[in-house]
């Protein structure tokens, strides 16, 4: 998935909604699950999309709105207008004390330093301009803890939405630092490859997306989010011993048909690159994947350490990830 913005900034910004809304049939009589959406619909959240349907082939109803911003999506929970989120909302715990909790890794981070080749090493970047997703985004906590790894400083900072949309500004010249999501390196380095080169980067599968919700709605709806995490979950161990059933289940369920025909195209290699890259945990949650996060987290400065005295039962809800293995087994 494309990788974005984390720390909530902005909660006096209007829920200003782009995009399309999806709504499910219901097969039940209840009231529709709202889930906030921090992108666009696209292959890399065609994953998320196929299980959302699974889980509506079982009676839940689902409404998905995709949002600006990921910080716009964080505020559509805290404001109580959506009930689950994606985006990682770690900072906006800690510091707003708004009781959300984490359910569900939906992507670890996977990204890549990609430059000029004017800059050869990490240290050729020292002052220089460096561009980000956005404020408190995940690449821009990438970015602060590679800097200090490194001992550089990184200069002027300018923030462009959308790792697609990084990949016209370097191609145009407008930037000539960022770091990018998997599917988006491979393109810029295949068509680009005298211009950009890859600096080295993060190994630790820290996460770079996670599905949270209100801690108040997750108690009250208990069932419903244990379907929802259900589904994520099988889906995530299907597709890392099969990557080809997410295109599968594409046509089948004729998802992305408004999409052009190079972005349809692009699905099974990135399901395929993904996997091998391991972006999607076939584990989904637990106390170690947790504490890695805030270890992560604490030193790119999104969340006031030490890491080892963060508490994983004020950022997580663990209870609905047991229940979906006891239920499915494993």
């Amino acid at each position: 998935m494309t990788m974005h913005s984390r720390l909530g900034r902005t909660f006096a910004a209007g829920l200003i909604a782009v995009g399309m809304t999806f709504t499910a049939s219901a097969a039940l009589a209840q009231q529709k699950v709202r889930v906030a959406l921090g992108d666009v619909v696209s292959e890399e959240t065609l994953a998320f999309i196929v299980a959302l349907e699974r889980a509506k082939d079982r009676g839940v109803d689902y409404e998905l709105t995709s949002f600006a911003e990921e910080e716009l999506a964080i505020q559509a929970i805290v404001g109580g207008q959506s009930d689950l989120g994606i985006g990682t909302p770690y900072a906006v715990i800690q510091k707003a004390k708004v009781p959300l909790r984490a359910v569900f890794q939906m992507s670890a981070l996977v990204f890549f330093p990609v430059v000029s080749t004017e800059y050869k090493t990490w240290k050729d970047l020292d002052g220089q301009p460096f561009a980000f997703n956005s404020r408190g985004s995940a690449t821009e906590a990438y970015g602060e803890v590679m800097a200090a790894r490194e001992g550089i400083t990184l200069g002027e900072r300018t923030y462009v939405s959308g790792s697609g949309n990084r990949v016209i500004a370097l191609m145009n010249g407008t930037i000539k630092a960022t770091i990018l999501d998997l599917s988006n390196k491979n393109k810029i380095i295949e068509e680009a490859p005298d211009k950009f080169h890859v600096l080295p980067g993060v190994e630790e599968k820290v996460s770079d997306e996670i599905l949270f919700a209100n801690a108040e709605w997750l108690a009250a709806n208990q069932e419903t989010a244990t379907i929802v995490v259900e589904e994520l979950l099988k889906l995530w161990r299907e597709m890392n011993e099969n990557p080809g059933i997410i295109e599968e289940e594409r046509v089948k369920r004729n998802l992305l048909a408004d999409q052009p025909a190079e972005v349809i195209e692009e699905v099974p290699d990135y399901y395929e690159e993904g996997v091998e890259a391991g972006i999607w945990n076939p584990e989904g949650a637990s106390d170690a994947l947790a504490e890695a996060d805030f270890k992560f987290y604490v030193d790119a400065g999104q969340l006031e350490g030490p890491a080892d005295g963060l508490k994983v039962e004020d950022y997580w809800d663990l209870s609905i990830i047991e229940a979906a293995k006891k239920n499915i087994g494993g």
